[in-house]
């Protein structure tokens, strides 16, 4: 619903909007503390200044259109000061069209039309249609790498394992518990982890999560969850890649496509 940009209201926009945009650029950046960062300078920017901020418009898209402004201003970097991983991130991303992610997660996770899309990025729609068919199809000629599943509801790691092995990913096992999950990461060491939040036994996946990348060092993590505004605070270590319950098959897709670019032993496809 449009508001009216007055200082009460544009708060409450803001602020029922912001997990959100925390979301988005946690997934565009691969970071938690880069897509923060980035959401705390578009903050920052609305509060100096409101008149970009286009009340008008619905507040997620409001929010996300000045957001796009500061990110292709500052030339969308992944990180201030670059890792080895991070270098490899941007090599790989470098390569993409530009735009095409950004219109993919907009699209996919965010739930935006290509309407929408339109007009946070200031372009046209069959623009935004050109972008998405880009994506999807650097997504379908992107990496290969070994997915490790965390998540005690047989039927729901069972479809997973199906969607990422048909991204032709391979599955290095499938674990219910921190236990077994700490195990199976130890037996094969996966570059990505598809990791659900409540495991069987009462055990977290997020704990599990923490134990493995003491042991293996950085590598992407989707979180799966029902709560996903329970993660999306800023307030402590939370994840960059993030899908809530219920998902979709193509969420899940594009979720793993988009993290794997992060992935420090990835391999590329034949």
């Amino acid at each position: 619903m449009p508001i009216e940009a007055n200082a009460s209201d544009l708060a409450d926009a803001i602020g029922n909007q912001l997990p959100y945009l925390r979301r988005y650029a946690r997934a565009l950046t691969g970071s938690q503390s880069a897509g923060d960062s980035y959401a705390a300078a578009t903050l920052e920017a609305i509060l100096t200044d409101a008149t970009p901020f286009d009340g008008t418009l619905h507040p997620k898209l409001a929010l996300f259109k000045v957001f796009h402004v500061i990110w292709h201003s500052s030339g969308a970097p992944s990180e201030g000061k670059e890792s080895d991983l991070a270098a490899a991130a941007q090599a790989h991303l470098g390569k993409l069209t530009a735009n095409s992610r950004e219109a993919l997660l907009m699209s996919v996770i965010e739930g935006f039309s290509a309407a929408e899309i339109a007009q946070i990025m200031s372009t046209s729609k069959a623009e935004v249609s050109d972008l998405l068919g880009a994506a999807y199809a650097e997504m379908e000629a992107s990496v290969a790498g070994d997915v490790m599943i965390i998540e005690d509801e047989a039927i729901i790691a069972m479809d997973l394992e199906s969607i990422v092995k048909s991204l032709s990913h391979s599955v290095t096992g499938i674990a219910r518990t921190r236990a077994a999950a700490v195990t199976l990461a130890a037996q094969k060491t996966p570059d990505l982890i598809l990791a659900d939040i409540h495991l069987a036994d009462d055990s977290s996946g997020i704990d599990a999560v923490r134990d493995i990348l003491q042991e293996l060092g950085d590598r992407p993590v989707i979180f799966i969850t029902a709560y996903p505004e329970r993660l999306l605070t800023g307030e402590r270590p939370e994840p960059a890649f993030m899908i809530a319950k219920p998902y979709t098959e193509q969420q899940v897709k594009v979720a793993v496509s988009q993290a794997m670019f992060f992935s420090s032993t990835q391999t590329l496809k034949a």
